[in-house]
């Protein structure tokens, strides 16, 4: 059971604590999945700036391997924001700097190394749509995060990215449970295997073109978390990881029950990530001016 995350790194600038975390989808997913027991690596582009080295030393510790990952002149792709009744509120983003602007081609000795694993992960934030029929075609399974942003759900973009994917991950906390329930058919019938909402307190479903299977979320006493950064992240990592070692496969789809297990692990996963400051820690002071707090 091994996962490798594909795509983007960033730095999350916390405005009201002064500090930079290293975070980024792929990042986290791969981190929350090592946490969980899965051997993990990180592939994707660090800047040659003093934030990327931040990035990439921070993901190593993780346990996270990181060796197939390249560095290329220019900046590190930053976040900022800040944090408003426990819940992370985004002001900035530079666009994602060197890491979404030249991102990894996969060919030859990168594709194949994608390949060794059982499950690859990447997002809308990663600008990996176009390597994602080559890792469909190379054998492992393929997990992509399309965020809550209108601009991902056209119809446009869903048929470019969804005959590719094993598992699509959707952001739905402002759908109610008929919106989010069309929703997850849309994306099923344009060819994602399983369709995976999270809703935040409204729980999660999935959807794998014939069932659909419900689970409520695990609340948290807000007064004593840290902050929601990463919740969605962590849920995916504790979905799939409970997948994997039920035997998903291509060739092995889930049952019902392995899917209620996995939405379980998920809740729980992102249950704890409340608890976690940023996206896994790490942080430390901002040492380069950004924009504040409004």
């Amino acid at each position: 059971m091994n996962i490798l995350g594909f795509g983007d790194n960033v730095v999350d600038r916390f405005v009201d604590r002064g500090i930079d975390y290293p975070g980024g989808n792929c990042v986290n997913v791969a981190v929350y999945a090592r946490r969980l027991g899965a051997d993990t690596a990180y592939l994707g582009v660090f800047g040659d700036d003093d934030l990327g080295a931040f990035l990439r030393t921070a993901v190593a510790a993780e346990g996270v391997a990181v060796e197939r990952s390249v560095v290329r002149h220019g900046e590190s792709g930053v976040s900022t924001l800040h944090v408003r009744g426990g819940d992370r509120v985004f002001l900035d983003y530079n666009g994602g700097g060197v890491t979404v602007r030249e991102p990894l081609v996969l060919d030859g000795d990168l594709l194949a190394y994608a390949a060794s694993f059982s499950l690859v992960h990447s997002s809308v934030y990663s600008r990996t749509e176009s390597e994602l029929p080559k890792l469909a075609a190379a054998g492992p399974l393929v997990s992509f995060d399309l965020s809550d942003d209108e601009e991902f759900r056209t119809p446009a973009y869903l048929d470019r990215v969804c005959p590719h994917l094993d598992l699509a991950l959707l952001s739905c906390s402002d759908l109610d449970e008929a919106a989010t329930r069309r929703l997850l058919e849309a994306v099923a019938a344009r060819g994602a295997g399983m369709v995976l909402a999270t809703r935040g307190l409204a729980g999660a479903a999935v959807y794998d073109g014939r069932t659909l299977v419900t689970a409520p979320a695990h609340t948290a006493d807000a007064g004593s978390m840290a902050d929601t950064m990463g919740c969605g992240d962590a849920f995916l990592a504790g979905f799939t990881v409970s997948l994997l070692q039920d035997g998903w496969s291509r060739g092995n789809p889930p049952a019902a029950a392995a899917l209620e297990r996995a939405l379980r692990h998920g809740a729980r996963s992102a249950h704890d990530q409340c608890f976690v400051e940023a996206a896994f820690g790490r942080g430390r002071p901002t040492t380069t001016a950004g924009p504040t707090a409004a």
